[in-house]
């Protein structure tokens, strides 16, 4: 192991020296290195795809469960959305070098701001391999060296991905060590890592709450992290019964293994009669799993083909990553907001209804990164936000929230023009 501990140091110092350079990389240089990164993933699809068919064999055998194993899971569509995510990276604008809030003092001196990346960055995230080109491409645009580590059950398809992007970098022109990916899957290579605020600027967890805790405890440099996503649609007295059944649809099935799917459905008493049937019904096409409160059961156990559970009190706050609903029927927009104050973890969350305050009562009080007024919190995205991709979602409220794209992977220095002057 310290054979291994001297290699991520070398590899740190290595990357250290990459963001030098990478901090002032012409941009044509780095929109190169993402297309060719797009071409890439592409062209070696069979290699890629056969790397995640041994990752998917062996975490099937090892009894993980079916969410985690549809996270981990690469197919021919997900190839290509992957490659035009990072084509959309390379459309957006470079934020490096961007000058702003200029203004010139009384005694004339000329202050304002420039925009700079934040130097190394540190990703440590499980069974997603999509994750490592989204943060490479991000990394790369921002001008940040990365160094990743993806998890033990998804280290075939992460090395495969790596490699990709590695080569198709450096054909482009981007200093050796920009993008740096750890092999060795050693839990003690992760404690290490989180030590090296010598060389990491900031790090990133992405996966479970244990992963996250445990890198908030030891982590020696800044941390930018999202927690679990408990997601809440309420449904509000005056909304439109279809465009309530459409998003609550939405937001539960179009993927429910992911952070902004749909875990609690909060209902006005004033329409969960006439509602709760609709959704009911088209959730039963979907086999969702419905856990109801006293009064949504009392609306729906004489529906047939439902699959009703009495909800308990751990529904409550629950990500439940699958084809499974909390439902709840509540007395006033007051009694959803008090709800998800308590049960929200300050992901997503919506309101549908038809009356402007409503909406606006919602947006103002819910305390969360993405808050939607008649939309499906699936919306919360960095693709879908217009940001090309995202290195996370962060729940934190310090120094990003939200999907984090380009702009939340910078900083800034101040840069002052003077003509001689000296301070009284």
């Amino acid at each position: 192991m310290e054979k291994a501990i001297m290699e991520l140091e070398a590899m740190g110092r290595v990357a250290k020296r990459a963001s030098r350079r990478l901090a002032y990389l012409p941009t044509d240089i780095k929109n190169k290195a993402l297309l060719n990164i797009s071409h890439d993933l592409l062209a070696k699809k069979e290699e890629i795809l056969a790397a995640n068919e041994l990752d998917r064999r062996e975490a099937e055998a090892s009894g993980m469960s079916a969410a985690m194993l549809d996270r981990l899971m690469l197919n021919p569509s997900r190839l290509e959305a992957m490659a035009q995510d990072v084509r959309n990276v390379a459309a957006l604008p470079d934020p490096v070098g961007e000058v702003f809030d200029m203004r010139t003092q009384p005694n004339g001196l000329l202050i304002g701001k420039k925009r700079v990346p934040l130097g190394v960055i540190g990703v440590i995230y499980e069974s997603r391999p999509n994750v490592t080109i989204d943060i490479s491409a991000l990394c790369l645009k921002s001008g940040n060296a990365v160094i990743l580590r993806g998890g033990r059950e998804a280290i075939h398809s992460n090395r495969a991905l790596a490699k990709v992007v590695q080569e198709a970098s450096s054909r482009a022109g981007v200093p050796e060590g920009a993008v740096q990916f750890i092999e060795n899957t050693d839990r003690a290579l992760v404690d290490h890592l989180l030590k090296m605020s010598h060389i990491i600027d900031l790090v990133i967890p992405r996966g479970g709450a244990g992963l996250i805790r445990s890198v908030y405890e030891n982590a020696r440099m800044a941390v930018v992290a999202g927690g679990i996503g408990v997601c809440h649609t309420y449904v509000d007295k005056s909304a439109d019964l279809n465009k309530a059944v459409a998003i609550a649809y939405n937001a539960k099935v179009q993927r429910p293994t992911v952070c902004n799917a749909l875990d609690t459905l909060l209902v006005h008493a004033d329409i969960a009669p006439r509602y709760l049937p609709l959704i009911a019904a088209e959730w039963a096409k979907a086999g969702v799993e419905m856990h109801c409160d006293a009064r949504a059961l009392n609306i729906l156990e004489s529906q047939p083909g439902l699959k009703l559970v009495p909800a308990t009190e751990e529904d409550w706050g629950k990500e439940f990553l699958a084809l499974v609903a909390a439902v709840k029927v509540v007395a006033s927009l007051d009694e959803a907001l008090e709800h998800i104050e308590r049960y929200g973890s300050g992901h997503s969350e919506a309101i549908v209804t038809e009356e402007y305050e409503a909406a606006m009562r919602f947006l103002n009080e819910v305390d969360a990164a993405c808050v939607y007024a008649n939309a499906s919190t699936r919306f919360t995205d960095g693709a879908q936000f217009g940001l090309g991709a995202e290195v996370g979602i962060s729940t934190q409220k310090l120094h990003a929230r939200g999907p984090l794209g380009l702009r939340e992977l910078t900083t800034y220095k101040w840069i002052i023009f003077g003509m001689g002057q000296v301070r009284a």
